[in-house]
């Protein structure tokens, strides 16, 4: 996973990050996107603005994201046009999509044998199954997300030609960066309250040192880990679980997330990834 090229977020240049993602490299900055924007003549900005589906920032960025392309002899394909749709094509035979929910872009790519999402929201790389490929795209479109076939031949990459010759196992999923900055502050808290038990039983002579360490370790540990399983279960819930789609697949529960326990949604959601 450490030769997966993956730029997290920074302010607001999802854009940039989305771009360099799906090429594996530091291939756009900030003024280089600026320059190919400004390339663009007020009687193009115009005709972008017309016919009222979606917003002219919208637009100026679609247009700006398939000029940058260009330049690599790329191209985007509306995915979930009905022209595309009658194509009957399997999302698991492209090789990359560009993925756009209001002001945020990101890209899920093919890196040798296995897809990968690579929204520079995460910590890192996410692994995406094949099984679970068409499932994520149709929770996205659900979501309201616009999705983009890649065409053309990406540059070639060190993590493509690495995952041609062997698979990655993912053991834990990359969390959100706003959820991995609330469990340092959490651990961070914990460590502090550690601490303090450890300093007020240090002369008390009430307990035995190594009995009462060892528990409050036990203890900081468990919490830790539920705090990791919640987040996991949110995130899971915002891409799984929402509801489901005439593409769905009928053996993923197509009950809406906010009408499960936590047990519940945990025993689905231990179901599906163990299938």
């Amino acid at each position: 996973m450490e030769s997966i090229f993956h730029e997290k977020q920074e302010g607001s240049l999802c854009a940039q990050h989305c771009l360099n993602n799906l090429l594996q490299g530091e291939y756009f900055s900030p003024v280089e996107l600026s320059s190919i924007a400004h390339q663009l003549d007020e009687e193009e900005r115009m005709r972008m603005a017309e016919g009222g589906v979606t917003s002219e920032d919208y637009r100026t960025f679609l247009q700006v994201i398939s000029n940058a392309l260009k330049v690599w002899g790329l191209e985007l394909i509306l995915f979930n046009s009905p022209e595309y749709q009658r194509l009957r094509i399997d999302p698991i035979n492209e090789r990359s999509f560009i993925c756009n929910y209001k002001e945020h872009w990101f890209t899920v790519r093919k890196l040798g044998k296995q897809w990968f999402n690579l929204n520079s929201l995460l910590t890192g790389p996410e692994l995406i199954s094949d099984t679970y490929l068409a499932l994520f795209l149709a929770q996205l479109q659900q979501e309201g997300y616009s999705i983009f076939v890649v065409k053309g031949d990406l540059p070639d990459c060190e993590a493509d030609q690495l995952l041609q010759m062997i698979r990655v196992q993912q053991m834990h999923r990359p969390k959100l960066i706003g959820e991995e900055l609330a469990q340092l502050k959490e651990q961070r808290v914990h460590k502090t309250d550690l601490e303090r038990v450890l300093e007020a039983n240090d002369g008390s002579g009430m307990l035995d040192e190594d009995e009462d360490l060892q528990r409050a370790l036990a203890l900081s540990r468990q919490e830790i880990d539920m705090e990791d399983e919640e987040a996991d279960l949110r995130r899971a819930i915002q891409l799984s679980m929402q509801g489901s789609s005439r593409n769905i697949s009928q053996d993923i529960p197509q009950t809406s997330g906010t009408n499960l326990t936590s047990e519940e949604l945990r025993k689905r959601r231990e179901a599906y990834f163990e299938k």
